[in-house]
């Protein structure tokens, strides 16, 4: 089975330490069907029109494609391909983001402190492990995240992540919260510098990379306010909210009256966007959806965009005890 009920009620899930959560999150979802499964047989586990639903929009025909969601008040998931890694791209700022705050909650660090842009110096691909920056103008910490989140600078990410101690604070920071299944090795200069050399439609590149299982974790654990301040993490979530890029992912086909808070991905060959969707009933849906090849940049935005639909409405309209009786089969 690719999809389970978490078997936590939400007073449960929101009681649970991280260690908790990281359980209830791997035996909520079954270990993905192998890159070589056809997408019919795919859908042939699934026990209700939802789940089909998703499954067929996340065909691997034209390149793989990986979702996870949990409905944070019932505990219903969903996932296709969800635990295997897809290049996480600027999806990763939102664990930078994550990073810096729970430095700022602790002291060390402060949003009105400067740091400088790192701004790129042109190199060849692939010359050294880490691509060359140089200090660019200054800006404040809560400028340089407002610049991350919602126009996905990676000038800006790079300074907040040199501020943070780079990559191995942030991964610091995954394991300490429980949150396995990401892993950054690379600042974002370098990371976009030597992007294309695999192609993710086709092989899976552990480097930089997140499963959709983890992304909607990391989610999950921060909208419920787990790992920093009541101050911060709304701090983050409204950033979120007024992310500028992919507005042919996610936000796309959603109906008036949901709330998005999310942050969009890309590199070649891929497109990406995770978030929480606050419904007109006050429910929040975290979700993770990665999509490789499809032809073109419009294709794998499309992709998202009627992923995403489908799993609002699938929530929306599935009966609530579904996800339960599914499990037990």
């Amino acid at each position: 089975m690719l999809v389970a009920s978490l078997g936590l009620p939400a007073s449960a899930a929101l009681a649970a330490d991280s260690s908790d959560i990281e359980a209830a999150f791997d035996s909520a979802f079954v270990r993905s069907q192998p890159l070589s499964q056809s997408s019919s047989r795919r859908e042939s586990v699934y026990s209700d029109p939802f789940q089909t639903q998703v499954a067929r929009l996340a065909s691997a025909e034209q390149g793989r494609i990986g979702v996870a969601a949990y409905d944070l008040t019932s505990g219903r998931s969903v996932a296709v391909l969800g635990d295997q890694p897809f290049p996480f791209a600027s999806t990763i700022k939102v664990a930078i983001v994550s990073t810096f705050l729970e430095q700022v909650d602790a002291g060390r660090l402060r949003l009105g402190d400067l740091y400088p842009l790192m701004v790129p110096v042109p190199s060849r691909k692939f010359d050294g492990p880490v691509a060359p920056v140089r200090a660019g103008n200054s800006f404040s910490a809560d400028s340089l995240i407002t610049m991350a989140l919602t126009h996905s600078n990676n000038q800006a990410t790079d300074a907040l992540l040199a501020a943070v101690g780079g990559p191995a604070a942030v991964n610091d920071w995954l394991r300490r919260t429980g949150n396995s299944g990401i892993h950054i090795d690379r600042d974002i200069a370098t990371l976009v510098r030597d992007d294309g050399a695999i192609n993710p439609a086709t092989t899976i590149d552990t480097r930089d990379s997140a499963t959709p299982m983890a992304m909607v974790r990391m989610l999950t654990g921060l909208y419920q306010g787990r790992w920093l301040s009541s101050q911060s993490r709304n701090f983050l979530l409204a950033t979120m909210e007024r992310c500028k890029t992919g507005k042919n992912r996610i936000r796309a086909l959603m109906p008036e009256g949901a709330t998005i808070a999310h942050k969009t991905g890309t590199l070649s060959n891929t497109a990406s966007d995770i978030g929480i969707i606050t419904m007109p009933d006050g429910r929040a849906i975290a979700l993770a959806i990665y999509v490789t090849g499809q032809g073109s940049k419009a294709s794998r935005d499309w992709r998202i965009a009627e992923i995403a639909r489908s799993i609002y409405d699938g929530y929306l309209y599935a009966p609530s005890g579904a996800s339960a009786a599914s499990a037990r089969k």
